[in-house]
């Protein structure tokens, strides 16, 4: 990847600009929190980086609302892309959002986007088998979100060029917490992928912030398990 470009990430922002849902409500450490990721986001990136966000941006359940905290993050530095997480509710479609969306603001739903020689490929994902919350109801819409992220690599084919590093942006983990293998994890060793990036987890419960599995790396970019910080993936 060029020498110039860095590649962050964090994933479940929460925001609530015109929500009435703080985030304290959940423990004193998220008292402020949006201060404390701009702070720590400003110190980290450059205007050449790329910043990946995870799912979960809004909590806002219209479109004006999630909109309004996307652009939020407008006056941060950085190549900005996002998928879409399970509560964000105001994302109900791409077109509009991708319309409205300012320069440097990349939205992903089942597809890819290149960045100079950094391709990103998005979709939300679901839960895994093995998860202590997966039941018989959730294996049409895991089934479902693998047949999806199958789109998303058909785009990389038609855009990535030999040298190009190739990220995985998804909100839910690819795997359980015994790093058991799933139709994600098999898609992203097929397609050669090189990080995959995503969030959803929260709480006490243990999964590691990174490890790597079959040659991949992978990076839990929660914003409260990663202390309101950005991670460096690349």
């Amino acid at each position: 990847m060029q020498d110039s470009m860095k590649v962050f990430a964090i994933s479940d922002l929460h925001l609530s600009g015109r929500s009435d849902k703080p985030m304290n409500v959940f423990g004193t450490d998220w008292e402020g929190h949006f201060e404390k990721i701009k702070r720590d986001w400003r110190e980290k990136v450059k205007e050449d980086d790329v910043v990946l966000i995870g799912g979960d941006t809004s909590w806002g359940m219209r479109y004006e609302d999630g909109f309004f905290d996307v652009l939020s993050l407008s006056d941060l530095p950085g190549e900005k892309v996002f998928v879409r997480g399970n509560h964000d509710y105001w994302w109900n479609g791409i077109t509009r959002l991708r319309q409205d969306a300012p320069p440097r603001f990349h939205f992903l739903q089942n597809d890819c986007v290149r960045l100079g020689d950094l391709v990103v490929a998005g979709s939300r994902g679901w839960t895994c088998p093995g998860s202590a919350d997966f039941t018989e109801h959730d294996v049409k819409l895991y089934l479902r979100e693998a047949e999806r992220f199958k789109l998303a690599f058909k785009q990389v084919e038609k855009v990535k060029k030999e040298g190009d590093t190739l990220i995985a942006l998804i909100h839910y983990p690819p795997f359980n917490v015994k790093r058991e293998d799933t139709l994600f994890t098999a898609l992203f060793e097929e397609n050669s992928v090189d990080a995959v990036v995503f969030g959803h987890l929260h709480g006490a419960g243990y999964f590691p912030l990174k490890c790597e599995k079959q040659g991949i790396r992978y990076f839990l970019t929660s914003c409260d398990k990663t202390k309101f910080s950005l991670t460096e993936v690349l």
